[in-house]
């Protein structure tokens, strides 16, 4: 009786076929639905609708109502009718499916091709995730470039519809195809799929008299690197590639983005197994005394910068392995004869708290040192990378136990910062260097670090200003009760850790190092 105002009456079983089916077909003409037993009920609505579908079942719960779902149901050669179908699963009949079919309006003839929701980037990129993990063959993702189909115009708007259906029709399940902007696209279908998009498309298009240029070009996606780091490789690319260029051209320089990137993948981490990058210290000295504190570990790669680098690793997921091998190269250095009192700071990006693999090889790291923790310090970078505060603050919480200290660096005023620094323990806070380079003239600079110099104070956090150039920041930042001191004026990042004396007179014995309390 709950479904007495349907149409037809289906039940599936498990695995989705047609169980039991009552009432009438989707048109006069056709067979009543009880011809449908045996059938699955994905191959009896429109191509576009049945991964949908198919979601849908899998998802199905006993006592929890399921959005209905419209889709066109096939009811001849050239004829469609629009159904609504509605799910409930009783948990005395599970895992049965009772489905509810209603029809709108009459048949009709459908002139232009099932014009299916085509997935947005975001939604490409997800599809790819599930694609690779499931998938049992090598896959790719293609781009299609088709000029002049979001010119307005009548023939355009069916030429798109037309074009979206071939794409979706095309794709490795019939719902993986994206529309990236009103005239590219991209699908993932299978490596060893020849057929010609650019025809298929073209095709489309002149059915509605267009003879648009079409452009399509194609990236492997399969046993390149991890399904994760590909799918960021993805995004990578498709980032670079908006920013840098247009519609003209866009699809190959995606698709030479996305080779590009996975190529810088596999090398990056060639040459982080292979320890190919160096190490320069830069001091970080005392400002009252101007005697050298610690020394900060900077990466370098060659004659190229590190920021590229480590923020592709970052997008990558390989940041982890990185900073470990950046720690692992700084602790090779303290082990050196004549470096006994000498401590270090190294980076660790926020992403790398994500698990506990970077707190378990840096513990590893100094198992058979255990001393040695104690003139280690690591600086939490990028903390907006940080997905779980609770878990990366337990995280630190236990290299602090072991003897590590911990720095919140590159420190501003934001709510995320102050946030960061209620809720991740630290010992020392290094202040925006921005704030720092302003200081001479700007108040509010400030007086936005004496409030934060307070306030770490009272937490029992030191504090470290960064980008000091002159004597005058020097000065400012030191008459605000910053503690330690970082820049240019106190030295470059050299090769080998270099102990500066104090600037003036003082007890304390020349090139000593302090502890870091």
């Amino acid at each position: 009786m709950a479904f007495a105002a349907a149409d037809t009456l289906v039940e599936l079983d498990g695995d989705g076929r047609v169980s039991l089916a009552l009432g009438a077909g989707p048109c006069p003409k056709s067979p009543a639905a009880e011809s449908w037993t045996g059938s699955r009920l994905t191959d009896l609505v429109g191509k576009a609708s049945q991964k949908l579908l198919a979601d849908t079942l899998k998802a199905i719960r006993p006592n929890v109502r399921i959005a209905p779902i419209d889709t066109l149901i096939p009811c001849g050669s050239d004829r469609v009718r629009r159904a609504r179908l509605r799910f409930f699963q009783l948990p005395d009949l599970a895992p049965a499916v009772s489905c509810a079919i209603t029809y709108d309006g009459p048949p009709f003839t459908l002139d232009l091709p099932e014009a299916p929701q085509l997935l947005s980037a975001d939604g490409l990129l997800s599809r790819v995730r599930g694609s690779l993990l499931e998938a049992n063959a090598p896959l790719a993702v293609a781009f299609v470039d088709v000029p002049g189909l979001a010119v307005e115009g009548d023939a355009q708007q069916r030429a798109a519809a037309r074009v979206a259906a071939v794409l979706q029709a095309k794709s490795i399940d019939g719902s993986s195809a994206a529309q990236l902007t009103p005239e590219r696209f991209a699908l993932v279908r299978a490596s060893e799929d020849k057929t010609n998009l650019a025809n298929e498309v073209r095709d489309a298009a002149a059915a509605e008299g267009l003879d648009l240029a079409v452009r399509t070009t194609e990236a492997a996606l399969s046993g390149v690197v991890s399904a994760d780091s590909t799918v960021r490789a993805l995004r990578f690319a498709l980032e670079a590639c908006i920013r840098e260029g247009g519609i003209d051209g866009a699809g190959a320089a995606l698709s030479e983005s996305l080779k590009r990137t996975l190529d810088q993948a596999d090398r990056f981490r060639a040459m982080v197994q292979a320890r190919e990058f160096t190490l320069e210290y830069q001091p970080i000295v005392d400002l009252a005394t101007g005697v050298t504190h610690h020394f900060e570990a900077l990466a370098r790669f060659g004659s190229r910068g590190p920021a590229d680098s480590i923020r592709l690793a970052e997008e990558l997921g390989l940041i982890e392995g990185f900073d470990l091998a950046v720690a692992e190269k700084a602790l090779n250095q303290l082990r050196r004869p004549g470096f006994g009192l000498t401590r270090i700071a190294v980076n660790v990006s926020g992403a790398s708290l994500g698990s506990s693999g970077y707190v378990d090889g840096l513990l590893r790291l100094t198992a058979s040192t255990p001393d040695i923790r104690n003139r280690i310090l690591i600086e939490v970078t990028e903390t907006a990378a940080v997905a779980d505060i609770e878990a990366a603050a337990r995280r630190l919480s236990g290299l602090r136990r072991a003897g590590i200290r911990v720095c919140l660096d590159d420190f501003g005023v934001g709510a995320a910062s102050l946030d960061y620094l209620h809720r991740l323990p630290a010992d020392t806070v290094k202040i925006d260097g921005r704030f720092v380079r302003d200081i001479a003239g700007d108040q509010r600079a400030r007086d936005l670090i004496s409030h934060l110099v307070e306030l770490c104070a009272d937490l029992k956090m030191s504090t470290i200003a960064e980008m000091i150039e002159t004597e005058d920041q020097a000065a400012a930042v030191r008459a605000l009760g910053v503690g330690y001191g970082q820049g240019w004026l106190f030295g470059h990042p050299a090769a080998q850790p270099v102990i500066a004396g104090p600037k003036s007179v003082t007890a304390r014995r020349v090139g000593a190092v302090e502890g870091w309390s």
